[in-house]
């Protein structure tokens, strides 16, 4: 007697379909726009706390927080390029200290900053949490100082 063909399983009722083409794949690729206010020095702070690769010595998997700050010129980073960007840092091999410079020598190609700082707190290994800090300055640049407002206790309200 012959066999009957299997059906085919129809999928759950929610279940997503896998895409032929993804809509986003990771990439190198850092993405720009013009400054909306490049007469005024501002800074722009991104948080990355999902940051992984992988130790080229053992293949282990790294994971970070990076905190980048920035000044921009004339050009900003795009969000979604920078998030693509980590992205393609998952599969591969480098130490700490090259991540995070090479991050920071990316930037300062893609938008040519005023001011930049990359941090990375690399999570624990081996008992050791290594905390890398890299910086660039344009040439000529000099900070405006700080202004101090003083604090208003918290008690007092708005008409007081």
């Amino acid at each position: 007697m012959a066999k009957k063909a299997a059906k085919p399983v129809a999928p759950a009722l929610n279940e997503r379909a896998t895409p032929t083409h993804p809509p986003s794949v990771p990439s190198k690729d850092l993405q720009v726009f013009e400054n909306p206010a490049p007469g005024r020095d501002y800074l722009i702070q991104f948080q990355v706390p999902e940051f992984t690769c992988h130790c080229p010595l053992t293949g282990q998997p790294d994971f970070a927080h990076f905190t980048i700050e920035l000044i921009a010129d004339r050009l900003c980073l795009e969000l979604k390029s920078l998030k693509m960007y980590f992205w393609s840092y998952r599969n591969e091999g480098a130490f700490h200290e090259k991540v995070t410079n090479t991050v920071l020598d990316d930037i300062v190609q893609a938008i040519a900053p005023r001011f930049a700082r990359v941090s990375a707190k690399w999570y624990v290994r081996g008992g050791i949490y290594t905390n890398v800090i890299a910086e660039h300055r344009m040439a000529g640049w000099k900070p405006r100082p700080a202004v101090d407002l003083p604090a208003l206790p918290m008690e007092r309200g708005l008409l007081a």
